[in-house]
């Protein structure tokens, strides 16, 4: 292969290239210079947005990823540029986001003398990265870059950093780029054993109550055509974990609901009434089983993972399938029996029945003159035809959202799971948009975590991006709030929030902006928001002390949902 000499910082844009990488988040900063002066000469071929802090950058990165099925890729500086993307990396990994985040570091001569600008990011970052490397020879840079990709993308797809230091960015090297296609000892595609799937589809032909819980390795998989065919041939209800939410259409028959801590009332209980439970692409987070020791006792259970550490972690699997969850939904397919499960899907229908009349009679005693999340998620479904990205942050709204929104399109719920970021909406919808240019993105957002990283506004006006923006105002960290209501005796202990004028704050970084308070003009203002041309904030103020119900209290079982 001709090789070509040139600098290390000069390779590190060579090596992002030939990986197809056309947009990079980030902020410059002295250990990165060299890259960014490399960056410099990319500008046609490379779209660099500059955001106003690191985290925004990688939060940025993750809602690229998660729109485009492409590896998110993020520059920072060494010392704080670094140590600012720990949250996003923690974020990255628990949610399974593809990133190669690239940090300068000083020269390696001043490694471990307390440089100007020193940290070890390799060292703070190891337990939440899937992997990571530090750099100190300009030769080096390709073939880090190669490894990165492939682990970031491959398998269970996850966050990688490789620390840079600024003497390997100025050294001369022969460049030449090959991608990696497999590591020694890394087996990231897992065989798919047939005899074990031939088991689980016989426990589910067994089934008179099968019930099949999905999450976001569907997506990750790109199994969203298998999925379907399965479960229209199964006959069998469908329920979605918080990021699992779009893998499967709402609108559909057998879609029973959202699980969880927040979930629909019918697909927690019924979680303990089936008897085979087929997970796929879930890991059986705390907020979807509440008490473990009551949960599912009377189902088999199949369980299938990509990552082997996540069978048999939290749940024993009557069926454990270690594989992809396309190949595995292809041959489950092709083994299950044509069925219908017409009256144990009307029990689902039934026990939805009893959690609306119960809600709305609630909704009707308490601020009935006051608009709630639960009206503005709908009303937004309903003019986007739930075809919008919607990008959230953490929260009362993030549960009304995943509650009240139609996601009836693939990889169209962008949030924070597994870490519960605050602050991750608005730079993640940013990044979103780019992933996707062609979809609307709205980003959902409570006044708490708007405030946490409002700064990426900045971004949005400098970078033209077309991202539309609701804070749900209710004055308060409403999920603590909440919490300390039911939990706390109403000792509201520094939750009450004040907030500056949003409208003019959005209107100061030439964001165009509204506020309303009133039912009557909500889907006006709605509408308004999403025909606008350019990005668009709407603030709407909310109930003060809204509930998010149902809800599954710490400890309790599955069965336990409150529904006020």
């Amino acid at each position: 292969m001709k090789t070509t000499k040139i600098t290390g910082a000069e390779a590190v844009m060579k090596s992002l290239v030939a990986e197809q990488v056309d947009t990079i988040f980030g902020y410059p900063g002295g250990a990165i210079m060299p890259i960014y002066d490399a960056l410099y000469d990319y500008e046609d071929t490379v779209n660099h947005i500059l955001v106003r802090h690191e985290q925004g950058a990688i939060h940025a990165a993750q809602g690229y990823a998660r729109t485009s099925n492409k590896t998110g890729v993020v520059f920072a500086t060494s010392g704080p540029g670094a140590t600012n993307l720990i949250t996003g990396l923690a974020d990255a990994l628990i949610d399974s986001t593809p990133l190669v985040c690239i940090t300068g570091q000083v020269a390696s001569h001043l490694l471990g003398t307390d440089a100007f600008q020193e940290t070890d990011v390799v060292g703070i970052s190891m337990p939440i990265t899937k992997w990571n490397i530090q750099v100190t020879k300009a030769e080096d840079i390709p073939a880090a870059i190669a490894k990165a990709f492939y682990i970031a993308q491959s398998g269970r797809p996850g966050p990688v950093l490789i620390d840079i230091t600024k003497d390997a960015q100025f050294g001369d090297m022969d460049f030449k780029y090959e991608t990696c296609t497999s590591i020694r000892s890394y087996h990231p595609n897992p065989r798919l054993r047939a005899s074990v799937v031939e088991e689980a589809a016989n426990l589910i032909n067994q089934a008179k109550k099968p019930y099949l819980l999905i999450g976001q390795g569907i997506m990750l998989s790109n199994a969203e055509k298998e999925l379907l065919e399965f479960v229209e041939k199964s006959g069998i209800p469908v329920a979605s974990t918080l990021l699992g939410l779009g893998a499967f259409p709402h609108h559909h028959s057998q879609y029973v609901g959202f699980l969880g801590m927040h979930g629909d009332y019918a697909p927690n209980i019924k979680t303990n009434e089936c008897d085979v439970l087929i997970a796929i692409g879930m890991r059986f987070d705390d907020r979807v089983t509440g008490d473990v020791s009551r949960y599912a006792k009377q189902a088999k259970v199949v369980h299938v993972d990509i990552d082997a550490s996540e069978l048999n972690k939290i749940i024993h699997a009557d069926v454990a399938v270690h594989g992809d969850a396309k190949e595995a939904l292809k041959l489950l397919t092709e083994l299950v029996q044509k069925k219908q499960h017409t009256p144990w899907l009307q029990e689902f229908k039934d026990a939805k029945k009893i959690e609306v009349e119960t809600l709305q009679e609630s909704a009707n005693e308490l601020h009935s003159e006051e608009l709630k999340m639960d009206e503005v998620i709908k009303m937004l479904s309903e003019l986007t035809k739930g075809e919008a990205i919607v990008v959230t942050d953490v929260g009362q709204h993030q549960m009304m959202a995943a509650r009240y929104y139609q996601y009836n399109k693939t990889k169209s719920n962008v949030t924070s799971g597994g870490l519960g970021t605050m602050g991750f909406a608005l730079p993640a919808a940013i990044g979103a948009k780019f992933g996707a240019p062609d979809k609307p993105v709205v980003a959902i957002i409570g006044d708490g975590g708007f405030q946490m990283t409002l700064q990426e506004l900045g971004t949005i006006l400098q970078s033209k991006v077309d991202v539309k923006i609701i804070i749900l105002n209710n004055r308060f960290l409403g999920m603590v709030r909440q919490w300390q209501q039911m939990f706390f005796e109403k000792r509201y202990s520094f939750t009450d929030m004040v907030s500056p004028d949003f409208v003019a704050l959005a209107k100061a970084y030439s964001i165009e902006a509204l506020k309303t308070e009133t039912r009557a003009n909500l889907k006006e203002t709605l509408i308004k928001m999403l025909n606008h041309k350019g990005s668009y904030l709407l603030e709407v103020m909310v109930a003060k002390e809204e509930n998010v119900f149902p809800m599954m209290t710490t400890g309790a079982s599955v069965s336990e949902v409150r529904l006020n």
